[in-house]
C-alpha cells in the first residue's frame, strides 16, 4: 500500500490518496494494489488508457470515468456498466468525499488531441484540495482561468505543451505545488521537468517524481 497523498508513477499516471484513492491513466502501474476507488481516463490514446495497468489498479467495486471511446473495452475486460461513467467536457459531478469538473484537452496547432475529440483533463476536488490533471493539452482559455492547489502538467513536448508552455500556464494559475508528467517514457526527457520547475514563478513549490536513483543524480 502507497502512504504518500500523491504519486506519479510513469508518464501521466497520478495516484491522489484521501478518503478515495483515485488513479488517473495509470501507465506502468509496478505492481498490483487493486485498491482504486475511482480510475479516470482522459482519453484513449495507448499511454493514457492501459488495460494492463487498469487490471493492476481496479478492485470489484472501482468506478470509472471514462471518454465514450474507450467503454466497450472497458465491458469487454469485465467492468459493469453500472461502474462506468461516460463524461465530456464541461460536466460537474459530486459525490461524498469529491467533486470534480471534465476541462477540455486539446492541441491549438497540432493534430494529435483535436477539440472536437472532446478529450479532458480533469479538476477534482478531494480532501479539500483541489487537483488539476490537464491531460494531453496545450494552453488555452479553459485552462488559463483555472484555481487549483495542485497541478499536473504535460511538459514534453511535441504532443503537448513544452517545459516553457507549461510553466507559462503553472505561473496563470498559480497554485501551492506544481508537478510535471509526460516525459521520459514516450517523449521529453528529465531535463523537462526540470527546466519546467526553473521557468516557475517564487511561490510556487514544485515536485519532480524520480524512480532511479541515476534520474535523482543527473
Amino acid at each position: 500500500m502507497l502512504e504518500k497523498p500523491i504519486t506519479v508513477f510513469a508518464h501521466s499516471a497520478i495516484c491522489l490518496r484521501g478518503k478515495y484513492q483515485i488513479y488517473i491513466d495509470p501507465f506502468h502501474i509496478p505492481q498490483n494494489f487493486h485498491d482504486a476507488d475511482f480510475v479516470f481516463i482522459t482519453h484513449p490514446h495507448w499511454d493514457h488508457f492501459s488495460l494492463l495497468d487498469i487490471l493492476k489498479v481496479k478492485k470489484e467495486d472501482t468506478n470509472f470515468i471514462i471518454p465514450k471511446e474507450v467503454y466497450e473495452e472497458l465491458l469487454d475486460i469485465g467492468i459493469l456498466e453500472e461502474h462506468i461513467k461516460i463524461v465530456k467536457p464541461f460536466e460537474s459531478y459530486s459525490f461524498a468525499f469529491m467533486k470534480f469538473q471534465t476541462i477540455p484537452a486539446y492541441n491549438r496547432e497540432k493534430n494529435y488531441h483535436l477539440k472536437e475529440s472532446n478529450w479532458m483533463g480533469y479538476l477534482i476536488t478531494l480532501d479539500q484540495i483541489v487537483y488539476y490533471i490537464a491531460g494531453d493539452t496545450d494552453i488555452h482559455p479553459f485552462n488559463r482561468e483555472i484555481k487549483a492547489d495542485v497541478v499536473f502538467l504535460p511538459v514534453g513536448g511535441v504532443y503537448t505543451m513544452d517545459a516553457r508552455e507549461a510553466a507559462r500556464l503553472a505561473n496563470l494559475i498559480h497554485p501551492h505545488l506544481a508537478i510535471p508528467t509526460h516525459y521520459l517514457t514516450v517523449v521529453g526527457a528529465l531535463s523537462d521537468a526540470k527546466d519546467f520547475r526553473r521557468y516557475l514563478h517564487q511561490g510556487i513549490a514544485c515536485q519532480i517524481f524520480y524512480h532511479t536513483k541515476e534520474e535523482e543524480n543527473e
